[in-house]
């Protein structure tokens, strides 16, 4: 089998390498791809060195899949070329998740929108995955009327060069700047690209990505995105107002049953998620469950996952290795 990563020498994209090595594909022959000035850089997959190709001679290989994670501008431009060579394409940027012909997939809850013609499957954003994923057994069981989210998301969730400037910052070293303010000691409620209304890129990524994965367009959706100075590890304070009351019993047992999630709620014992809990884990967790006494059949919830896994590098390989399962 032959897989493509493009984007291999990012941050995601070297994740998404160690997620393959991890999860079965260690004898797969790896076809490392990125931009042209990376051309013959090598990377390393399960104990050899690789050297890194252009896209357009990954398309070339005709691998049966590819995984990009080179930006929405890339995708745009060679996805199609993969998909017209066969190949199926897992596609983590924002470039085709609202469009309504491209499936956009949590596995644990929606795979079954892939139809055998499709070649391009887009990822969603990592706050949506870890969201979704902690909130879709309840939506089975009570209905959402109504979701208020505040992310705290990890400066990987911007890239190298962030990651850099809050390192240098740590040092008082001058930085290259990811940002328009420094980070270190300070957070922003700043993520993505301004729309007209005043909310964020990443703000309207929660809303429409949650309705689509969720196969639900009346869920209303409020969401604040911040920058904290954390490496690793998106956190979210999530309020919901269910269609109907609940037991709080039963939506701890829920939790727990949901595939992919963790209940870490034990708050007598100061148990509850943390970036460094969820840390080179595949799981999200969920604590600080507790009824909303403010609202009726409203609840809220702790959500912590690693952005960098099943916040990206691990949902795509996921969404690959069922494939290989069903087809």
């Amino acid at each position: 089998m032959k897989i493509a990563v493009v984007g291999a020498t990012g941050l995601v994209g070297s994740v998404m390498l160690k997620v393959l090595e991890e999860r079965g594909f260690a004898e797969a022959e790896i076809l490392p791809a990125a931009s042209q000035k990376s051309v013959g850089k090598e990377v390393e997959f399960a104990g050899r060195k690789i050297k890194v190709i252009s896209v357009y001679e990954a398309v070339a290989a005709r691998p049966s899949y590819a995984i990009f994670s080179a930006g929405a501008g890339p995708s745009r431009q060679y996805a199609p070329l993969f998909a017209s060579v066969g190949t199926t394409v897992v596609d983590n940027s924002s470039a085709w998740r609202k469009d309504p012909a491209i499936p956009l997939v949590v596995p644990e809850i929606n795979f079954d929108v892939i139809s055998p013609a499709d070649r391009i499957i887009a990822n969603p954003n990592c706050s949506t995955i870890q969201m979704v994923l902690a909130i879709s057994g309840l939506h089975r069981r009570y209905g959402i009327r109504r979701i208020v989210v505040s992310t705290y998301q990890s400066v990987t969730g911007t890239g190298m060069k962030a990651v850099r400037q809050l390192e240098a910052e740590e040092q008082g070293l001058p930085a290259e700047k990811a940002y328009p303010y420094p980070i270190h000691r300070n957070l922003f409620p700043h993520g993505g690209d301004w729309l007209p209304d005043g909310y964020t890129t990443e703000e309207q990524k929660l809303v429409d990505e949650t309705r689509k994965i969720l196969r639900d367009n009346t869920i209303a959706i409020s969401a604040t995105v911040a920058r904290v100075p954390v490496v690793g590890g998106h956190s979210e304070s999530v309020n919901l107002e269910l269609c109907q009351d609940y037991d709080i019993d039963e939506v701890r047992a829920i939790l727990s049953a949901t595939p992919g999630v963790v209940l870490y709620d034990e708050p007598a014992d100061n148990i509850y998620p943390m970036p460094i809990t969820v840390h080179n884990r595949d799981e999200v967790f969920v604590g600080r469950v507790r009824r909303d006494p403010s609202q009726p059949c409203s609840l809220n919830l702790w959500v912590v996952a690693d952005n960098l896994r099943k916040g990206a590098a691990t949902n795509a390989v996921q969404i690959i290795q069922k494939l290989i399962e069903t087809r």
